[in-house]
């Protein structure tokens, strides 16, 4: 039986992405071991191999035990080289061995565990805009076509608008708070992203993705997606760390590959794109119900459980947003997966 995961690759490589682009050409992807760049070389792989574009699929990871034990068995694999560095601390010219230009970059490399935020906000700081900075330069020098930095919705931060956030309306983030690293290194590394466009003419765009989930999550995946699905799939009660409040923006893993892959032919240079699914906005509080409810058959419930100081949690700031997806749209990008499938499909991952 064909798993999910191989489904959505197979929907993938059967749709209007302009494949054609990427014939005989090499891409490289960081953070490859982390969920969305995971998604992104297996998915090349698999339209590789599909499409026979004769592509060639680098990956850059710390670990190489972890990606072998990430990408053995897939589809296509022959066509994919390790790259392991560590963007901090390596040099990148003596880590990478790419001959030629470099026509693709993907650089979703990110520190996106909560406790480490606020335990390590320095070394989350300097991997974000240090690490960033490299691969830019290295973008240049590899006279590199098109670039793509996977940004974040927390960019935002607390917005100021009504209704819906466009890409134009930042909000405030209180720079007091140590766990603003990540939204402020967010926003460094676009700002990186657009200095880079306009003093050298690299054609780089930002996703600001809404979060997201799906088939391939790893085993280790703690975020609250993750926690309400195992909560269903075990007939647990689903607890809350918080009063539920803050707005979610969420995206299904295929649909974000999607608008990727397409920023990555289509996008404009020296912009960023939200990348969401509108329709699954929703409070934190109501997404757990609607688990209780659709996933677990009201097997259920939700119970709320704050710990005392949950502040060393890491949990971002309650943030009332709702993401505008209409500039990805505007791209021929329209999301497929609702809430609900996207974690039935997920479960249906998990229980392998």
């Amino acid at each position: 039986m064909q798993s999910v995961l191989t489904e959505d690759f197979e929907i993938l490589s059967q749709s209007n992405l302009a494949f054609e682009q990427f014939r005989d050409k090499k891409i490289l992807i960081t953070g490859a071991t982390g969920l969305i760049g995971s998604l992104l070389v297996k998915t090349f792989l698999y339209c590789n191999h599909v499409h026979q574009l004769n592509m060639k699929v680098y990956a850059l990871v710390r670990n190489a035990e972890k990606a072998n034990t990430i990408f053995e068995g897939c589809v296509g694999i022959s066509d994919l080289t390790y790259v392991i560095a560590d963007l901090e601390k390596d040099e990148l010219y003596q880590k990478i061995q790419i001959e030629g230009n470099c026509d693709f970059i993907i650089h979703a490399a990110a520190v996106t565990t909560s406790k480490l935020m606020v335990s390590q906000p320095v070394d989350n700081i300097k991997t974000a805009v240090n690490g960033t900075d490299k691969m830019l330069k290295f973008a240049v020098d590899k006279k590199c076509s098109s670039f793509v930095y996977i940004s974040s919705m927390e960019i935002y931060g607390q917005p100021f608008t009504e209704g819906k956030t466009a890409e134009q309306d930042l909000g405030y983030i209180d720079i007091a708070s140590v766990r603003s690293c990540y939204p402020e290194g967010k926003r460094m590394c676009e700002c990186l992203c657009t200095a880079y466009a306009s003093q050298y003419g690299l054609n780089v765009k930002s996703a600001r993705l809404a979060q997201t989930f799906g088939p391939g999550i790893l085993p280790t995946e703690n975020r609250v997606f993750a926690q309400f699905a195992r909560s269903a799939m075990n007939g647990q009660d689903i607890a809350l760390h918080t009063m539920g409040t803050s707005e979610g923006n969420y995206v299904y893993t295929r649909d974000a590959v999607k608008a990727i892959i397409m920023l990555l032919t289509e996008g404009m240079s020296g912009q960023a794109y939200n990348i969401a699914n509108e329709d699954s906005h929703m409070t934190i509080r109501q997404m757990a119900e609607l688990v209780a409810k659709e996933i677990a058959d009201n097997q259920i419930k939700v119970v709320i459980d704050i710990p005392e100081d949950n502040r060393s949690l890491g949990y971002a700031p309650g943030v009332k947003m709702w993401l505008d997806a209409s500039k990805m749209k505007s791209l021929g990008w329209n999301p497929e997966v609702d809430l609900v499938e996207s974690y039935r499909r997920m479960m249906k991952w998990m229980e392998r």
